[in-house]
This record gives structure tokens, sequence and C-alpha cells, in this order.
């Protein structure tokens, strides 16, 4: 925005909102990621993989998880399958993804939709941390 641009100011009244959010039963939820407790994944062939759910049921959103999950140098998650889908995002670092016999390079800002029963994998490949969202159903938050 230049000197001469006038910012676009929204009408917002903060207490009708409040009261809308008590009147519905919604609520809303904020945390720090550095916050949220970071568990070892301890499947087969699973190796210096970890996850943090950032999002799910317990935070209001009914049906679906939103999980972070960081593979430290050379690790990876193990290569399986499984009925639900997968919406990915690429957080931070460099590594592989396989899906269905083939390998592809990925990288920070890439996003990745894998369907339910696709043999899958994901591989640091990278010097540092491998970080990616992941987001399933509810059932497939196991």
């Amino acid at each position: 925005m230049n000197n001469q641009e006038t910012p676009i100011r929204l009408p917002f009244d903060r207490a009708k909102r409040s009261k809308f959010f008590e009147r519905t039963g919604r609520r809303m939820y904020l945390q720090d990621v550095n916050n949220i407790d970071s568990k070892a994944v301890n499947a087969p062939g699973a190796t210096n993989a970890f996850k943090q759910v950032l999002v799910g049921p317990q935070q209001g959103w009914d049906g679906w998880v939103m999980r972070l999950f960081t593979l430290g140098k050379g690790g990876c998650t193990p290569q399986h399958s499984h009925p639900w889908p997968h919406i990915n995002y690429i957080v931070k670092g460099t590594g592989t993804l396989y899906m269905e016999g083939e390998e592809r390079e990925i990288e920070s800002d890439y996003a990745a939709y894998i369907p339910g029963g696709t043999v899958h994998q994901f591989k640091n490949t990278g010097e540092s941390e491998l970080s990616f969202i992941c987001i399933v159903p509810e059932e497939g938050d196991v």
C-alpha cells in the first residue's frame, strides 16, 4: 500500500460477535504449536517421526483432525495404506512422497491429496526437519 491509499475498514461489532458465539454454542480455538504435545509415531516402519494434533474434535472440529508431522533427519512415516484420504501441506523441509510405486520430491509450500486406499510414505531427505500438515477424517487419527 502506498501513502496515498486508504486502508479498508470493515464494520466489526465485537459485542455482537461475542454474543453470537455464546448463543450458538460455537467456540473458537487458538494455540501456539510449540505448546502442543508431540508424540513419537510408534508404527512399524516409522523412523524419527513425531505427531502433534493441532485441531480436532476436542477443539471443536467434529469429524476431522489436523495434525502436524515432523520427520527428523533421515526420518520417515511407514509405507502404508488405509481407507481414508489425506490432505497434506508441506510446512518446511525437503523430502519425498511415495505414492502408488512412484517417489516424488516435495518441499515447503507443496500440497498433496492422497486418496483413500493409496499406498504412501513421506521421507525426509534434507539436512533439517521435514514438517507437514495432514488432515484426515476423525477415524484416520490413529
